[in-house]
């Protein structure tokens, strides 16, 4: 357990990092998203081949790793709207707030996850801390942010069953060529290639560095579902929302940090409760 701990707070500052370079960007956020996971799935193709060949994986890991990257889509898209039009540190912590209490609930239907009562109280409290986030904020910027979490929620439960199904790294490579397969795809149908050839062409370094970094975090977390719960994984994560949280006050100026740092704290306590329950 305390592997999957130290594996799922490192991968919410790695997952801040790359996220707040997405809200920070200028232009087609789309096209931002879409560099980072394209780069992901460039360094991740040869590193499945290899683990593939070295190690093996069932092919039943693959169609886990393709519906998870069909998910990815919709999910990428979404985050770029909601980054687009709304607070990082409201957009942000809904989102991946929502993910991970969606996540929890579909662990224990889906997947045959056991919650303690005392994790169930550090989810419930994470979650009222997320609502106090989202105080204030409706409309489409709001809605844009939960429907993220919905995504984040399915791909997470698909995630977590493909990894305990396969047992195997090449999993976590398989799914980011997927979502590089799957937004490249989306890309080109709608007209973007202009835009993507000028991303790689002045970005690609950039790409690069946050792909790896995306890459990292989400191998980070298929290695922790595979020794704890997905709630109890996807909760920790989310204490990636307080750096949200005082990001989006310090380096990006957003308003009523007041409430918002007060709600980052019942975050953490959340997450408190979350991990002395276990």
């Amino acid at each position: 357990m305390l592997l999957a701990t130290v594996l799922a707070l490192s991968a919410a500052v790695l997952h801040a990092g790359w996220n707040f370079v997405a809200k920070r960007a200028s232009g087609d956020r789309y096209i931002v998203l879409w560099a980072q996971f394209f780069a992901g799935g460039l360094i991740s193709l040869p590193l499945m081949v290899g683990n593939h060949l070295l190690f093996g994986m069932a092919w039943q890991g693959y169609l886990w790793a393709m519906a998870s990257g069909c998910v990815h889509l919709p999910y990428t898209w979404l985050l770029a709207k909601a980054y687009t039009h709304g607070d990082f540190s409201v957009s942000y912590p809904v989102a991946r707030g929502g993910g991970a209490a969606l996540a929890a609930i579909g662990g224990v239907l889906f997947l045959g996850d056991h919650l303690s009562m005392a994790e169930v109280t550090g989810i419930a409290i994470v979650v009222v801390g997320l609502m106090l986030l989202a105080y204030g904020s409706t409309g489409p910027n709001l809605a844009m942010a939960m429907a993220v979490a919905c995504t984040i929620g399915v791909y997470t439960v698909l995630d977590a069953r493909g990894a305990r199904v396969t047992e195997s790294v090449a999993y976590i490579f398989a799914t980011f060529v997927a979502t590089a397969i799957t937004n490249t795809t989306f890309g080109l149908a709608t007209g973007r290639a202009p835009e993507m050839r000028a991303m790689l062409r002045i970005n690609g370094r950039r790409a690069a560095v946050t792909g790896f970094a995306s890459l990292v975090t989400y191998g980070l977390v298929l290695v922790a579902v595979q020794h704890a719960p997905v709630g109890y994984v996807t909760a920790l994560r989310e204490s990636s929302v307080v750096l949200a949280a005082l990001a989006g006050w310090k380096l990006l100026g957003e308003g009523d940090h007041r409430r918002r740092l007060t709600a980052a704290v019942v975050v953490f306590t959340g997450l408190l409760v979350l991990v002395v329950g276990r």
